[in-house]
C-alpha cells in the first residue's frame, strides 16, 4: 500500500494476525502508537510489527509504504519465527522495532517496494515468481539493517541496558558468560539477571545469545568459512554446541541455512 492512502485513516488501536513493514520515507514527525508507546515517525524509519502488536495513530507519513502479508509467502513457510528471512519480525516479537534506514539507501528501498507493487499491480505474466522474488530481497535488505541497540537504550535513558549491550557488542566474539558481564559492570550476576529480565524479558545470556546467531548468520551467508571457523569466530570453541544452539534457535542446522533451507 502506497501511502498517503484514505484507508489508512484508522485511528482507533487494532492489531493485525499477519507480519507488517512500515517505511516511511518522508514524514512529518508525528508519532505511531505500538503497544501503548509513541514512536516519532522520521524520514527513513522503518518500523517491524508482528502479529498481535497493537497500532494506534493518524497517518504520520506524507510518502511511504506499508507491506502486509503472511508469513507462509516466505518459501512456504507458516512458522515464521524460525523462517531465516524473518528473523527480524521474530526479534521483535514482544517489542516494537523501529529500524532507520541509511540516507545513502533511501532510493533503493523505495523503488523495492514500488517494484513489488507494480507486480502485484499489474499481474503480468510470471508476476507471482517475481513478485516473490522483490518480497524475498526486500526481506534480505531488512536483515541486513544493523541497529545501534545500545544508542537506542541510552537515548530511551536505560543507561544499564546500554551498558549491558555494549558489553555483549564488544565480546560476543569471546567465551564469555553472565558472569563475566556482571563482572565488568561492577554487578552481582543475579542483580543483572533480574533487571534484563524485568526490562526485556529476556535474560543476558538470551542476548548474548541471539547477538552471537546473528554474526553466524550473516557468515554462513556472506562467506566461505567452515562452521567449525564461525563457531570460533562467534565465541563458541566447541562447534557441536554451536550447532545445538543454533538449531535451537532456528529449527536448521548452520550447512542447512547455507544451502538455502
Amino acid at each position: 500500500m502506497h501511502l498517503p492512502h484514505d484507508s489508512v485513516a484508522e485511528r482507533r488501536p487494532h492489531a493485525h494476525d499477519f507480519l507488517v513493514l512500515f517505511y516511511a520515507h518522508r514524514a512529518d514527525g508525528r508519532p505511531v502508537r505500538i503497544d501503548g508507546r509513541d514512536w516519532p515517525v522520521a524520514e527513513g524509519d522503518l518500523f517491524v510489527i508482528t502479529p498481535g502488536q497493537v497500532v494506534s495513530a493518524p497517518q504520520p507519513v506524507t510518502e511511504g509504504w506499508v507491506v502486509f502479508f503472511p508469513a507462509e509467502v516466505a518459501r512456504g513457510q507458516a512458522a515464521w519465527r524460525s523462517h531465516p528471512l524473518l528473523f527480524p519480525f521474530a526479534r521483535g516479537a514482544d517489542r516494537a522495532q523501529r529500524l532507520q534506514i541509511p540516507a545513502a539507501e533511501r532510493d533503493d528501498w523505495l523503488a523495492r517496494f514500488t517494484a513489488l507493487d507494480a507486480e502485484l499491480r499489474n499481474r503480468r505474466d510470471g508476476h507471482q515468481e517475481a513478485a516473490l522474488a522483490h518480497l524475498t530481497l526486500l526481506l534480505v535488505a531488512l536483515s541486513r539493517l544493523s541497529t545501534d541497540v545500545a544508542g537506542e537504550l541510552r537515548s530511551a535513558d536505560e543507561p544499564l541496558l546500554a551498558a549491558v549491550f555494549d558489553v555483549i557488542e564488544r565480546r560476543y566474539h569471546e567465551p564469555i558468560s553472565l558472569t563475566d558481564v556482571a563482572a565488568e559492570l561492577a554487578l552481582t550476576a543475579g542483580h543483572l539477571t533480574t533487571v534484563v529480565r524485568r526490562k526485556t524479558g529476556r535474560t543476558v545470556q538470551q542476548w548474548l545469545t541471539e547477538r552471537r546467531l546473528q554474526e553466524a548468520r550473516w557468515l554462513l551467508t556472506g562467506t566461505d568459512l567452515t562452521v567449525a571457523a564461525i563457531s570460533r569466530r562467534v565465541g563458541y570453541p566447541d562447534v557441536s554446541y554451536f550447532i545445538k544452539r543454533f538449531r535451537a534457535g532456528h529449527e536448521i542446522t548452520p550447512a542447512q541455512w547455507r544451502r538455502g533451507r
